[in-house]
């Protein structure tokens, strides 16, 4: 995690550009706005449909609603491929074209061969055997090696959700993230680790400028984080996405406070 220091601004620590929501899922850009603003990001930049952008900005004032300068996109949780406004492709398409750190999900998966910059994709098991021409029981069988065929097929990080999420890169990196608690199977916690992920991706730009190897670390991070805060708002029991989100900023002082081996 990357810790603000005295002479820090807003745009020093990470400007988040976020594409996502619809008239149809207008939640997925409330809660992805809601997670990256949680894990620590120094702005975020979310452009987006009237019905998502009226209700991210009740919820979150801080969020701009204009284009400009930004250090890593989320692109396309709630949002479906085949249901695209032209307004939402333009603004899908001019993100992609940018070169930056980029998280692609659900409905921008299948933008993944117009990606200029370090890629991480997040499917869940069913988009990823639709993206490699498969039957979802194969990813099924064996995720972790078909995560890792991705990476080296589409030459990009892959971050394979499920109650066991594994993460691969094109360069070798093979990492897995077990969930806390089997309570996160709920509606909205994808839209989150979205949120969360790029988040870390506007805050480590210049790392991952350096080295898209940093990318794979920090997708597993993404998730931890997101494991952890599941299992926070849990307690055990039932709980909401935005439970999970508000656990966050605890989840981030735990993990600097703990000592280093």
């Amino acid at each position: 995690m990357k810790v603000p220091t005295a002479s820090d601004d807003k745009y020093s620590r990470g400007v988040l550009g976020i594409v996502t929501g619809s008239t149809d899922y207008p939640g997925a850009a409330v809660i992805g706005v809601e997670a990256a603003l949680r894990t620590g990001v120094g702005m975020v930049r979310y452009l987006g449909p009237e019905v998502p952008t009226s209700l991210a900005l009740a919820r979150r004032p801080e969020i701009v609603t204009r284009p400009g300068r930004v250090q890593a996109w989320l692109l396309g949780s709630g949002i479906a491929a085949g249901a695209r406004d032209a307004d939402t492709a333009n603004r899908l398409t001019t993100a992609i074209a940018q070169e930056l750190p980029t998280a692609l999900d659900a409905g921008a998966l299948g933008l993944l061969g117009s990606a200029t910059g370090p890629t991480v994709i997040t499917p869940h098991h069913g988009e990823l055997a639709r993206m490699l021409g498969i039957d979802r029981s194969e990813i099924a069988q064996d995720p972790a090696a078909w995560a890792a065929r991705a990476a080296a097929d589409l030459g990009v990080t892959v971050l394979l959700k499920g109650f066991r999420t594994h993460i691969a890169d094109p360069y070798g990196s093979r990492l897995l993230v077990t969930s806390a608690t089997s309570w996160t199977a709920t509606a909205g916690t994808g839209d989150a680790l979205g949120g969360i992920l790029g988040s870390l991706l506007a805050t480590h730009s210049a790392e991952i400028a350096a080295s898209r190897g940093a990318l794979a670390p920090l997708a597993a991070t993404a998730s931890v984080l997101h494991s952890l805060a599941a299992e926070r708002a849990s307690g055990g029991g039932p709980f909401t996405v935005l439970d999970l989100a508000a656990e966050l900023p605890g989840v981030v002082a735990r993990l600097l406070a703990a000592p280093r081996a």
